[in-house]
């Protein structure tokens, strides 16, 4: 594959698409930017990690640690994002919400601070029918903090808010 056509194949979004993709909001929504995103394979979802994190008060006050926990939603949100994106064209017409299923092999490598940037890299390993699984990595600065295999469910919002 040239070079030109592998740049046309990725995109990005900015927070403005993300917020029609995903039903998360403050303080919860976990990625800021995509910065690539390859058809319904890959991504490259950005956090900006802050002192202003409504974590940081209790985790922990003398030394702010992002939990562990967040990291993993942040790269489940990401591979939200791919499974929505590629599903749905139209950004403006979203009919679907992904449910977090698995999540298996985590491994958390460095501790994430305030100052960071979390680099979420999320790859399909396969995707039948509604169901979906994905290799996660967090990096910082090019290292390795987080990793983890995450499961997903693609299901119609309309149906899954009928059964509240």
């Amino acid at each position: 594959m040239s070079d030109n056509t592998e740049t046309e194949q990725l995109g990005s979004l900015e927070i403005t698409d993300i917020l029609k993709l995903l039903p998360h909001r403050y303080p919860f929504l976990l990625v800021d930017r995509i910065k690539d995103i390859e058809g319904g394979d890959r991504c490259t979802g950005i956090k900006n990690v802050t002192i202003n994190e409504p974590f940081f008060q209790g985790h922990f006050p003398d030394f702010p640690i992002m939990p562990g926990v967040l990291i993993i939603e942040g790269m489940a949100q990401t591979a939200g994002v791919l499974c929505i994106h590629h599903a749905n064209k139209d950004l403006n017409d979203n009919p679907n919400l992904v449910f977090f299923m698995s999540i298996d092999k985590a491994r958390f490598r460095r501790p994430v601070v305030p100052g960071d940037t979390l680099h979420y890299k999320v790859d399909k390993v396969r995707g039948r029918g509604t169901v979906w699984r994905f290799k996660c990595q967090a990096y910082v600065e090019g290292k390795l903090v987080t990793e983890a295999e995450i499961g997903a469910m693609v299901v119609d919002k309309e149906k899954a808010m009928q059964k509240k």
